[in-house]
Order: structure tokens, then C-alpha cells, then sequence
């Protein structure tokens, strides 16, 4: 046991219960609000990888550029990659977006394609539809007057 200053009560070492407290919360805030820090700068780095990787993708998918200007700019984003990619985004931001709407809807008629294929009903033109419904009528499967329904089905498709 220890005497305290001044005082002829003795006092325990590391023995103050507020102090302690009051330092286990300082610490508690001082670490809440270093781990927001933390997630804010690691928040900011995914974000530039991510613009980063998404303006190498388009340079190498843009068909009007030549490889030299491929290669200047991938250069470019390697040794300043901050103005390079706000460079990249003011410049050819609309021709970027243009490509990703573009590959966009092929992939999307493929996608239709092959549905269609899948599901056996591909967009024929009405003569087929006609030819294949005489062939059900000649076999018997429908009768004259179904065979009448599905020409005037396809012929007003």
C-alpha cells in the first residue's frame, strides 16, 4: 500500500476507478472515430481501383483508338493516375458511356436470341407459320377451320 500526498490514507496502487473509466471511454471515442477514418480512406481506395480498372477496360475495348493511343493513355494512368483518369472521364465520358449502352443491348438481343431459340418460338415470317400449319392440317392434327385461324394469325402479324 502506498501513502497518497499529503494525506495519511493509504491508497492503493492503480486503484482509481473513475480515472480509469474515464480513460477507457476516451479511448473507445478516440478509436470509434479512427476506424470511421479507416473506413472512409478504404471506401475512397475501392472507389479509385474500381475507376481505374473501369477506364483500363474501356481503353482497351474502344475500337476507335489506335494501340499508340492505347498505350499513351494506359502510360498516362500509370504515372499521374488522378488527372489522367479526370482527363479520360471529361474527354471520352460520353463516348464511354455510348459503348456501354451499346454492348448493353447486344448482349441483350443475344440474351432474346437465344431464348427464343430455347423456347422454339423464333420470330418466323408468316409464310413459314402458314407452311407449317398446312402441314398439320395435310397430316390431320387440325382441322380446316384451325388452319384457317392460324394463316389469319400470321397474316396479321
Amino acid at each position: 500500500m502506498m501513502r497518497a500526498r499529503g494525506d495519511d490514507r493509504y491508497v492503493e496502487p492503480n486503484h482509481r476507478p473513475h480515472l480509469a473509466v474515464v480513460e477507457r471511454k476516451e479511448l473507445i471515442k478516440v478509436n470509434f472515430w479512427e476506424f470511421l477514418l479507416w473506413i472512409f480512406w478504404i471506401y475512397i481506395l475501392i472507389a479509385c481501383i474500381w475507376i481505374f480498372i473501369t477506364i483500363i477496360i474501356d481503353i482497351f475495348r474502344d475500337h476507335s483508338l489506335s494501340g499508340w493511343a492505347k498505350a499513351l493513355w494506359i502510360i498516362f494512368l500509370i504515372f499521374l493516375p488522378f488527372l489522367a483518369a479526370i482527363i479520360y472521364l471529361i474527354a471520352r465520358g460520353k463516348s464511354m458511356t455510348e459503348r456501354r449502352i451499346a454492348e448493353s443491348r447486344q448482349a441483350q438481343e443475344e440474351q432474346n436470341k437465344y431464348i427464343r431459340q430455347v423456347a422454339g418460338t423464333s420470330a418466323s415470317s408468316p409464310t413459314s407459320e402458314i407452311e407449317s400449319a398446312k402441314k398439320l392440317l395435310d397430316s390431320g392434327a387440325i382441322t380446316q377451320a384451325e388452319f384457317d385461324a392460324l394463316k389469319a394469325k400470321a397474316l396479321a402479324a
